[in-house]
């Protein structure tokens, strides 16, 4: 894989010429900033701008006046190639707060190996409605504890928003045991890119090392394959990253959010 060429590709088709994610956001682009505006339930943040050091610190500004007057909590995606390269920094000072970093990691869809066999007794549920979407915030608090509940309760609400608003833009699935959702995973679809995004994958503890998450990245990234995506990309955690090593993902950059609560 061609870094470089991929990385750029990424910058301009996922973030500078990025769309809104929902039917209740739109996308601002104001003085080399892109960034997306939307209600409570959705994802708002800067995700592009083309700053320097003699204009961060305004640009910096003017997303904490506008964010604030709106209500809205809202995050900077910066990713570690952005600039100017003390951007971490001035963001710290203005007040914002860092949270993990994750490694933005990418793949060609049909360079991918196949899944591996899921365990005796796990079998793979499509989400396609209010049921699977409650599954899929079951196996969120499966994998992460009690203590992530609003953010698994969070992401069904916004997944059954995509499912409502523009179904063939969205995949999900749910590992089930029996009974139990121990692995949700998501496929964010991006018209008019190279790119689909993989989301979740977190597994139930007692279920882990069994090859779980890889098929649930094996089962997206066939579909991806077969609606034209060439590239899978997934920004990754610490502990999923040496997975994704293994089937072939390549590294790109590191980003981290910085988050601004009014």
């Amino acid at each position: 894989m061609d870094h470089e060429k991929v990385l750029a590709a990424y910058d301009r088709q996922m973030r500078r010429d990025t769309r809104s994610d929902s039917a209740t956001s739109r996308i601002d682009r104001i003085d080399g900033v892109v960034r997306q505006v939307g209600s409570a339930h959705d994802w708002n943040g800067v995700l592009w701008a083309d700053i320097d050091a003699a204009t961060a610190d305004a640009a910096i500004a003017t997303q904490v006046r506008d964010y604030t007057a709106a209500g809205r909590e809202f995050e900077w995606k910066l990713c570690s190639h952005d600039r100017p390269g003390d951007l971490d920094g001035r963001l710290l000072a203005a007040g914002f707060v860092a949270e993990p970093t994750e490694t933005v990691m990418v793949a060609e869809t049909d360079a991918l190996p196949a899944g591996p066999e899921l365990p005796e007794g796990v079998r793979l549920l499509p989400v396609t409605d209010a049921e699977g979407v409650r599954l899929l915030s079951r196996a969120h608090v499966a994998a992460f504890g009690e203590g992530d509940a609003a953010l698994g309760e969070r992401i069904g609400k916004q997944v059954l928003a995509q499912l409502a608003e523009a179904p063939d833009d969205i995949v999900a699935v749910v590992a089930m045991a029996g009974d139990l959702p121990v692995c949700g995973a998501r496929m964010e679809l991006c018209p008019g890119t190279e790119f689909a995004g993989l989301w979740g994958g977190g597994t139930a503890p007692e279920w882990r090392g069994r090859g779980i998450y890889r098929a649930l990245v094996a089962y997206r990234a066939r579909i991806a394959a077969e609606r034209g995506y060439r590239y899978l990309q997934v920004d990754a955690s610490d502990d999923s990253r040496p997975i994704l090593d293994r089937l072939g993902f390549a590294t790109l950059c590191t980003t981290t959010p910085y988050v601004y609560t009014p």
